[in-house]
C-alpha cells in the first residue's frame, strides 16, 4: 500500500528511556481523559478551556529566547526569535495543533523556538481562529490571511517557510493548496509534523490499540463534527485527497505507533507522485508531535537536526532564495536546559548558532532532488548511538 514512498523508521538505535516512560504515563492518563472530553460539544468546550488554562502557566525558555506578541492587523500571533544574528529578511509561519479547538502558540513555544533556531529566522506562530466557535475553513481564511499579510509586509515568498503540527499540520497543507490554486507565489518549503491530513469518516484502525496519547475513535468523532455539511473528500477539507503538483520540498514527520502514521505517509505519497521534492521520516515509537517534548526527550532534539539538514537543502532548490547559508558553523543548542530566564525577556548577545551543514553526511540539494524520497537513512546518525 506504501511501496511508493521509501519508509525509514528512525532512530537506528534503541528508543531511549524518556521516551518509555513518557509512553507509559501518557497511555495512562492523557489518553483516558481525551477519551471523555472528546464525546459531546460540552467534552470539546471543556478541553479547550483547560488548554487554556495551560497556555497560563509560565514556561521559561532559554534566555538567547525572546516572545513578542503581534496584535497589529491580520498577522495576530506571537513572534518567536532564538539567538542573535537571525535572517530578519526571512519568516518561518507557524500553525499550532490542538483539533482545532485547544492549544495556542503559547503552548506551542518549545517547538517555534527550535524551529528560530534551525531555521535561522523569525518564527510567527499564527493565533487562528478555532473551535468550539469556529470551524476548520474559518481557520483556513486566518491562514491564507497571515501569509498574505507578511507579503504584503514586504517578505519575498522565497525567503517564506510554512510548518506546523497535528491540525496545524492540516492548515499548513490545505493553506498550501489554497494558494496554488489560486494562483499565488508560494513559500520555499513546508515541514508537517504528524499532520492531520484525513477527516473522513472511515474508521482508524492503524495503531488503534498501541498508540499512547490519542484515543483513534475520539479523533473520528472530532472529523465528524468539524466537516458536518461538506465534502470530506475536498482537498481542503482532507489534504490527503489533494493534489500536489506545484508546491515546494516538504518535509513530513510522524511516529510509528500513532494513530495518525497513515495520514502522514498518505500525503508524502501524494507529494511524490505530484512531482514534489518529498522527505519522510517515521520515528520508531515516537508519540504524536514529540518534537514538542524536545525538553524532556533527546529523539525530539535530534528531529530539529533533521529538519535543519531539510531546510538546508530546500533553500539550494528554491529559485531566487540565493545560496544557502555559509558552512562551518558550530551546532545551535536545542536542549533548553542552560540558562533558563521567563519567556519575553531580552536576548543575551552571542547565543545564537547554526547547524554545521558542510559535514559528511548532510542532505544537500542535489539529494532532495533526486528521484524518491530523502529518507532517516540519507542522514547520519548522532556519534556513540548503536544500531538496533
Amino acid at each position: 500500500m506504501h511501496d511508493e514512498i521509501d519508509v525509514d523508521v528512525c532512530p537506528g538505535y534503541p528508543v531511549s528511556w524518556q521516551a518509555a516512560a513518557l509512553n507509559a504515563m501518557m497511555r495512562g492518563t492523557f489518553k483516558p481523559l481525551a477519551g471523555l472530553l472528546l464525546r459531546s460539544e460540552a467534552g470539546v468546550t471543556a478541553g479547550s478551556q483547560i488548554a487554556a488554562l495551560a497556555a497560563r502557566v509560565p514556561v521559561r525558555l532559554p534566555s538567547h529566547v525572546r516572545v513578542t506578541r503581534d496584535d497589529t492587523g491580520v498577522c495576530r500571533g506571537e513572534w518567536v526569535r532564538a539567538g542573535e544574528d537571525l535572517d530578519e529578511s526571512g519568516v518561518l509561519l507557524y500553525f499550532h495543533g490542538g483539533g482545532y479547538f485547544a492549544c495556542s502558540p503559547a503552548t506551542h513555544r518549545a517547538i517555534t523556538w527550535r524551529l528560530s533556531a534551525v531555521a535561522r529566522r523569525p518564527v510567527l506562530a499564527v493565533d487562528y481562529r478555532q473551535g468550539p466557535v469556529h470551524r476548520p475553513t474559518e481557520s483556513l481564511q486566518d491562514a491564507v490571511t497571515a501569509y498574505g499579510c507578511l507579503l504584503e509586509r514586504g517578505y519575498d515568498p522565497a525567503r517564506i517557510l510554512f510548518a506546523g503540527d497535528s491540525a496545524g499540520g492540516h492548515l499548513t497543507l490545505t493553506a498550501l493548496l489554497a494558494l496554488r490554486d489560486r494562483g499565488s507565489p508560494l513559500p520555499s518549503a513546508a515541514v508537517c509534523l504528524s499532520p492531520w491530513a484525513d477527516l473522513t469518516d472511515v474508521p482508524r484502525r492503524v495503531n488503534r490499540l498501541v498508540d499512547p496519547l490519542i484515543p483513534a475513535g475520539r479523533v473520528d468523532w472530532l472529523a465528524r463534527r468539524w466537516t458536518a455539511g461538506l465534502d470530506v473528500r475536498d482537498p481542503l477539507v482532507s489534504p490527503v485527497f489533494g493534489d500536489y503538483r506545484g508546491l515546494p520540498p516538504l518535509m513530513v514527520v510522524t511516529g510509528s505507533t500513532e494513530v495518525l502514521r497513515d495520514d502522514g505517509r498518505r500525503v508524502a505519497e501524494r507529494a511524490r507522485a505530484g512531482g514534489v521534492p518529498v522527505t519522510y521520516e517515521e520515528w520508531r515509537r515516537m508519540p504524536h508531535v514529540f518534537a514538542i517534548l524536545a525538553d524532556v526527550l533527546p529523539e525530539a532534539r535530534q528531529v530539529f537536526r533533521h529538519i535543519d539538514r531539510f531546510l538546508a537543502a530546500a533553500r539550494g532548490l528554491s529559485a531566487g532564495s540565493g545560496p544557502a547559508e555559509a558552512p562551518g558553523l558550530p551546532a545551535p543548542d536545542l536542549s533548553g536546559d542552560s540558562g533558563l530566564v521567563a519567556a519575553g525577556e531580552a536576548v543575551r548577545p552571542g547565543t545564537a548558532a547554526a547547524e554545521d551543514l558542510a559535514r559528511p553526511g548532510a542532505v544537500t540539494a542535489e539529494d532532495l532532488a533526486r528521484p524518491g524520497a530523502v529518507t532517516a537513512r540519507d542522514l547520519p546518525a548522532p556519534s556513540g548511538s548503536a544500531a538496533a
